[in-house]
């Protein structure tokens, strides 16, 4: 039996650009899987190909079987004892089962004979070998596109007429993303009559709908499709080698402008643009030069959502009056395309520039009182109450890093914070939220506000997304941890805590914000200070005591991220075993050092040393890190003791100098007299004194050798 190439396409109305090679991925996912599942095609012989244009989705499959190979198929039927009589005939149970499987009980005895016994648990069952016939490729094709089309990752349908083709009028309701017109299924050159959406199968499709060259556009066959697409219809059907064509065409036209523009290359909108073209022609486009006045972020932003065009830029990275238009078709004069896609944006950089200069004419001082007006959240008050809890974190903190007293850091940090929402009231952020932060920039310096300031304004979102930038200074870094902490505790307070993948609060992401700034920035800050702080700034009765539960999510978030640095689970748990609520600023640093002292030939008998002599102090949770010389008898623990006394000084200024290294491998010199101790020291003497002050020994040495991190989680 021999295979041929299959290829299906659906031809619809245009489909939603952004989902568009998702859905066509989808499609040709599923379709291959039930081809697979039904043995007309093989994971190791076949390729699937996904198409997918604004007007189609199709898919190429190489090597599928015009009927799947039988298939020798054993099922179990039911115990032998219930299957067969004391005298070893059938019950009528047994062959009830048997004539629903389709075999012939005429004869019940030569019915059992070809069954097989054999154990299956505790007893013995009896089971029917039969002959499954394979699938017909126009049976399972059938079932494959109806599974590939329930199977599209769409959020909602739409209902649309199908007029009947029976003799009497009438009209049949349809469901899908879009009204359907075409279906094509050819398996080599031959038609597989299948039907889909009310539609029967054929060999023709539609092109492009000004430029195809003749409608409709016959598919030869199933290699065919995606050539004769593209010289009879005048369409790219792969979305991959339309978005190429798109890349290649936006960087020739930037090309051919001079070395001075390069293309904003937004990955989103490129995707979006590919879903929306079929025979993707970029052009060139300007717009008057005067727009440029209106900060570039604005106009970047309206071209880019309201017009899908693509913003040039300098090579600094300052926006021109030029830009590009993917455009549809692809006409001999295509003046009047461009000068249409130059009177469309024309009015959208009007309103820019008429929201700019109208907001400029209020200072963000005078807009604050506007911020209580702004719901927050019903719990938790309006934004102007919010601002004020931030605003009152952020002054906290700011004195908490004050230099010498110094406290211009903490004005300047409460000035930003009371002016940080202030631009969620201005028309350009109403017009478009996207901008919340970056006009409050600008417009703080207009205002003539000092850059520290103003730059806090834009920062204090940051990080916002995963690899993102911190702010660039510290009074945006204080506004950040403030606005991050606010929202943290408020949203704790009030019962709103993260569930699976519920996170409506992006409560994940400000943690992961907080804890990269208290340690990328080296932040001397105390971190259960600043949560305690943070619930302080909220009037008393308002929230919950989540104190508990904040300091465990946060501290959870703390391991994932330290993970996601390369570090494992066992490193990450005894770095951060003495700094849970301390100083997280100092974690990359114990990290390093746990590292570098697990490397040693020392670390591990050091390391079972520090667990046994945990386990000892659990049952002595009393006992002070005191000696006493005079009663240290055996030698073992005198020569401890007096190791004890020359290393433990060098390891703990070198602590104290913050080289953690250099402490832990100071203290890997204890090793043998740790070891000699335990070998020949009775720990738990009958003498009380003895007892009490060789305990005190150890917890002496426990904790020189835990100041930097918890070595006993290194044991194995």
């Amino acid at each position: 039996m021999t295979t041929q190439n299959l290829l299906v396409e659906l031809f619809v109305e245009e489909l939603p650009p952004k989902a568009l090679k998702k859905l066509g991925d989808a499609f040709a996912g599923v379709l291959f899987e039930q081809l697979k599942a039904q043995g007309l095609a093989s994971a190791d012989t076949s390729v699937v190909t996904a198409f997918a244009s604004p007007r189609r989705l199709a898919a190429h499959v190489t090597q599928v079987w015009r009927k799947a190979a039988d298939k020798a198929v054993q099922q179990k039927l039911m115990p032998v004892s219930v299957g067969l009589d004391t005298s070893g005939e059938a019950t009528p149970a047994l062959l009830k089962k048997l004539q629903a499987l389709g075999a012939d009980v005429s004869n019940p005895a030569a019915a059992v004979a070809a069954l097989k016994r054999a154990p299956d648990g505790k007893a013995e069952a009896l089971f029917y070998d039969s002959l499954v016939t394979g699938a017909a490729l126009d049976t399972g094709l059938q079932k494959a596109i109806e599974e590939a089309i329930t199977k599209l990752p769409i959020p909602k349908v739409m209902s649309y007429q199908l007029e009947t083709d029976c003799a009497l009028p009438g009209w049949t309701s349809v469901n899908f993303v879009r009204p359907a017109h075409g279906l094509v299924a050819l398996h080599g050159s031959t038609v597989v009559p299948v039907t889909a959406l009310g539609l029967k199968a054929g060999n023709t499709t539609q092109g492009h709908r000004f430029e195809a060259r003749v409608s409709p556009v016959v598919i030869k066959d199933a290699d065919a499709y995606a050539r004769t697409l593209l010289d009879d219809g005048a369409v790219i059907a792969s979305f991959g080698d339309r978005r190429f064509a798109i890349v290649q065409q936006l960087a020739q036209a930037a090309e051919r402008l001079g070395p001075g523009y390069e293309v904003l290359m937004d990955e989103d909108l490129l995707s979006e643009v590919t879903g929306l073209v079929e025979h993707p022609n970029v052009l060139v486009c300007e717009f008057e030069a005067q727009f440029l006045d209106v900060p570039q972020e604005c106009l970047i932003l309206t071209m880019k959502a309201n017009q899908k065009y693509f913003p040039l830029v300098d090579a600094k990275g300052k926006l021109t009056n030029k830009f590009l238009v993917v455009s549809n078709i692809s006409p001999a004069d295509a003046s009047a395309v461009i000068g249409g896609n130059e009177r469309v944006v024309r009015p959208r950089l009007a309103d820019a520039k008429f929201f700019f200069d109208q907001d400029r004419k209020k200072t963000l001082a005078s807009r604050v009182a506007g911020l209580d007006k702004v719901v927050y959240h019903n719990k938790l008050g309006s934004q102007g109450e919010r601002v004020a809890r931030v605003s009152r974190i952020a002054t906290e903190i700011g004195m908490m890093l004050a230099v010498e007293g110094d406290s211009t850091i903490a004005m300047h940090a409460q000035r930003a914070a009371e002016l940080a929402k202030t631009d969620l009231v201005t028309d350009m952020v109403g017009e478009f939220p996207e901008l919340q932060g970056i006009m409050g920039r600008y417009y703080a310096l207009n205002d003539g506000l000092s850059a520290d300031i103003a730059d806090a304004i834009e920062d204090h979102y940051r990080p916002r997304f995963s690899g993102d930038e911190l702010p660039r200074n510290q009074v945006g870094v204080i506004v950040a941890l403030a606005d991050k902490l606010e929202t943290l505790v408020g949203m704790f307070g009030i019962g709103n805590l993260p569930t699976g993948d519920k996170d409506p609060f992006a409560l994940r992401r400000h943690a992961l914000g907080v804890i990269r700034m208290l340690i990328e920035r080296d932040l001397p800050v105390q971190f259960h200070a600043l949560t305690r702080l943070a619930f302080a700034a909220f009037p008393a009765g308002l929230l919950q005591d989540k104190a508990v539960e904040l300091d465990e999510f946060l501290i959870d978030r703390l391991k994932g991220y330290l993970r996601e640095g390369g570090y494992s689970v066992t490193e990450v748990d005894a770095a951060i075993y003495a700094q849970k609520l301390g100083l997280w600023s100092t974690i990359p640093k114990r990290l390093a050092a746990v590292r570098a002292f697990a490397a040693l030939p020392e670390a591990p008998a050091l390391a079972a040393a520090n667990k046994r002599i945990a386990n000892i102090l659990k049952k002595a949770p009393d006992v002070d890190a005191h000696v006493s010389e005079v009663l240290l008898k055996e030698p073992a623990e005198i020569a401890l003791y007096a190791a004890m006394k020359e290393v433990a000084p060098r390891a703990n200024s070198q602590f104290d100098a913050g080289d953690y290294t250099a402490s832990l491998q100071t203290l890997a010199a204890l090793r043998a007299p740790v070891d000699a101790f335990f070998d020949g020291v009775m720990v738990n003497a009958e003498e009380m004194d003895l007892r009490l002050n060789r305990q005190g020994l150890l917890k002496s040495l426990h904790d020189a050798m835990n100041r930097v991190a918890d070595l006993s989680k290194l044991a194995s």
